[in-house]
C-alpha cells in the first residue's frame, strides 16, 4: 500500500489535461508512462516520470525524490497560503501579488520596478517609492516564522530566499 502523498500520479500520455493543470497549479505529479508511448520531456522540477509497470518500492523512492525537490522551494496557492518546509502563513491580496513573482524565481532577483509596477491599482495608478519599501517590509515579517527571508539587491530588486529554519 503507498503512503499518502502529495504528489499526483497521472497517467501518460491518457490524462495529459491533468497534467498541464497540475503544471499550471504547482502540483506535483508522477507521469506513469503507459504502454510503448514516448517517455515525456520533463524539466519542471514538480513532475517526473515512471515506466509501467514500478514496484512499490521504486514508487515510492520517486515520490520521495520529487518531495524533496519541491519542499526546497516555497509555494503560493491561489487561496494565498504560503508554504515552506511544513509550514504555513496567510497572505494578504497586495501581499500575494508581490509573493507571486518572487515565488517563482525563488532565489533570483526580481527587479524593483517589476514589483512597484504590480502595486498599480486602477484607483491608485503610481504608488509611492515608499509603497513598496513599506510592502516588503511587511513580507519580511510575514515570511521569517517560515524560515524565508526577502534579501535585497541594492540597486535592483528583491529575491526571496531559504534563511533560517526557524
Amino acid at each position: 500500500m503507498l503512503r499518502e502523498s502529495t504528489v499526483e500520479l497521472v497517467r501518460w500520455p491518457a490524462e495529459s489535461e491533468r497534467r498541464k493543470r497540475y503544471h499550471r497549479t504547482r502540483t506535483p505529479c508522477l507521469l506513469v508512462v503507459e504502454g510503448g508511448a514516448a517517455a515525456p520531456l520533463c524539466r519542471d522540477p514538480w513532475e517526473d516520470w515512471v515506466r509501467a509497470p514500478i514496484s512499490a518500492r521504486d514508487l515510492d523512492i520517486r515520490i520521495t525524490a520529487i518531495e524533496e525537490r519541491v519542499s526546497a522551494n516555497p509555494r503560493l496557492d491561489a487561496s494565498g497560503l504560503l508554504r515552506f518546509r511544513g509550514r504555513s502563513t496567510e497572505v494578504s491580496a497586495t501581499q500575494f501579488t508581490l509573493l507571486e513573482p518572487l515565488v517563482a524565481a525563488f532565489g533570483k532577483v526580481i527587479l524593483r520596478e517589476v514589483l512597484h509596477a504590480r502595486l498599480r491599482t486602477p484607483r491608485q495608478r503610481r504608488p509611492s517609492r515608499n509603497a513598496l519599501d513599506l510592502q516588503i517590509l511587511r513580507l519580511r515579517q510575514r515570511v521569517d516564522p517560515l524560515g524565508l527571508v526577502i534579501s535585497t539587491a541594492w540597486g535592483r530588486g528583491y529575491a526571496l530566499e531559504s534563511g533560517s529554519t526557524g
